[in-house]
């Protein structure tokens, strides 16, 4: 299992209907609206990173009012 983190800027007034529809993604557990540089912070899980990056790419990346994702893998150091 590959978990990631996908940080998403969206257009102005975008963020709450990006989230939403983001969050209704197959291998999406949680989409939120936050502050700062980044509007959406999304925790997405897949078997493997060829799926993962299906997911950003083919999903994520075609939800309307998206202007840049940066996906941060989850990584294990212990």
């Amino acid at each position: 299992m590959v978990q990631a983190y996908i940080l998403v800027q969206t257009e102005v007034g975008k963020a709450a209907s990006v989230a939403t529809e983001i969050g209704a993604l197959p291998g999406v557990v949680s989409a939120e609206d936050v502050t700062g540089p980044y509007d959406v912070i999304v925790r997405a899980e897949a078997d493997d990173v060829d799926e993962l990056g299906r997911l950003v790419v083919a999903r994520v990346q075609s939800v309307n009012g998206i202007t840049r994702t940066l996906t941060c893998p989850v990584v294990k150091l212990g």
